[in-house]
């Protein structure tokens, strides 16, 4: 539960980001969390929680 917390609040702050440097609009960021709401639901939504996962591993797997 922690890894899905803190990816909330790391796409909250690229998001809030995008917003205030790149010109997103607004209404654009609304339109993907909607997007992310609504696959959220889908039947895709263990793909890609298991695709977030395996990914996290990967990156939390690098040794520098």
């Amino acid at each position: 539960m922690a890894l899905s917390i803190s990816a909330v609040v790391l796409l909250a702050i690229v998001v809030f980001l995008l917003i205030r440097k790149s010109g997103l609009k607004g209404g654009h960021a609304v339109v993907c969390m909607l997007l992310g709401f609504y696959l959220a639901s889908s039947s895709i939504a263990p793909t890609i929680s298991e695709l977030t996962s395996n990914v996290a591993g990967m990156i939390g797997g690098l040794k520098f």
